[in-house]
């Protein structure tokens, strides 16, 4: 890989940190006319970067606990005036596994 590409994948990488190595090889593809598939992983390795989970949003329990209490002394009939709803998610296109995110040591 080129000097001028090295720095295209570098900037690539920094700008968005959750694109993935496939991704990042028809950007590059794109912008610089790079043909690239393997490489790209092997580069950014050899920079230092290196795949990481990301970090999941943190679970707001103590919002949840005080709409709770807040609520607990409630009647029946208030409580018939609440819509529940079953609400079943699913994806057709993407996978609700961990999000990989691109980052260098000690960042």
């Amino acid at each position: 890989m080129t000097e001028r590409g090295q720095r295209m994948l570098k900037r690539t990488v920094r700008r968005s940190h959750q694109l993935s190595a496939e991704s990042i090889a028809k950007d590059l593809q794109t912008w610089c006319g790079l043909q690239i598939s393997t490489t790209v992983h092997r580069e950014l390795h050899g920079m230092g970067f290196h795949s990481r989970a990301a970090a999941s949003k943190p679970y707001n329990a103590k919002r949840r606990m005080s709409w709770c209490k807040a609520r607990r002394h409630w009647t029946l009939e208030q409580w018939g005036h609440v819509l529940w709803s079953d609400q079943l998610r699913f994806n057709v296109w993407q996978s609700d596994g961990p999000v990989w995110v691109w980052q260098l040591p000690g960042e």
